[in-house]
């Protein structure tokens, strides 16, 4: 993972590199707007940190500017404990996540290793496929057998996970975190009443059944990709 750091504090900067580097983050450390700007234009990151207060500007500017110009990289800023308005001007300004200061850098790098795995999600095929099942990703259209499948924000997503791991058990935790944020009662029955409306889309009407529940460990959907399955009379 390449991390660019836009920090103009020198200590600080320096704490952040090398902790990324013990654990196997490539990190190019920028120190002032011009230069974040520059690096964040010409340089292919996995996500960049950017803090608040830069000479030359502010993070939330340099954030701004770097979505005009079409930089997709995923942002992650840093703010002062308890600074609400820095916050949601920081997520207004496009940034994806944020962290307040002091933070653990156990968090950082999770948070990081998040960011990463999302834009590589979001750069991956926009057609999905398992059996007769195709997942139109941009459009946002689900078929089966042709025919189209009308499926809530949360549906989707969870199917999209499942198709990006084809044949793979996808574990339980990982869904959750994928779908749901950190106040998610992981003892709550959400997902299992998710996946069963999925099911009645997907498979309820169609064989074969395609979403399987892999007891103690998650769910699988499995099928070869393309082959035709068929619509129950």
């Amino acid at each position: 993972m390449r991390v660019l750091i836009v920090e103009d504090d020198p200590e600080l900067a320096g704490l952040l590199r090398d902790g990324l580097r013990e654990h196997r983050i490539d990190p190019t450390v920028a120190t002032t707007f011009a230069a974040g700007q520059a690096r964040a234009q010409a340089g292919d990151y996995d996500v960049i940190i950017l803090d608040v207060r830069l000479p030359g500007g502010t993070g939330f500017d340099l954030c701004a500017q770097l979505r005009r110009n079409a930089v997709d990289t995923p942002v992650l800023m840093l703010t002062a404990l308890d600074a609400v308005d820095e916050r949601v001007r920081g997520l207004t300004a496009g940034a994806d996540d944020y962290l307040t200061k002091p933070f653990a850098f156990r968090e950082l790098v999770a948070r990081l290793q998040a960011l990463a795995r999302r834009r590589a999600l979001a750069v991956t095929p926009a057609i999905l496929r398992v059996a007769d099942l195709e997942m139109d990703v941009g459009a946002r259209v689900v078929r089966r057998a042709g025919r189209p499948i009308a499926l809530t924000a949360k549906e989707f997503a969870l199917l999209e996970l499942l198709l990006r791991h084809s044949g793979q058990v996808v574990d339980r935790s990982a869904i959750t975190a994928h779908i749901w944020d950190d106040n998610h009662d992981p003892f709550a029955n959400v997902l299992e009443v998710l996946v069963r409306r999925l099911r009645s889309k997907i498979d309820d009407g169609f064989e074969p059944k395609l979403i399987v529940t892999v007891r103690g460990a998650g769910y699988r959907i499995e099928g070869t990709a393309g082959k035709a399955g068929r619509a129950l009379p």
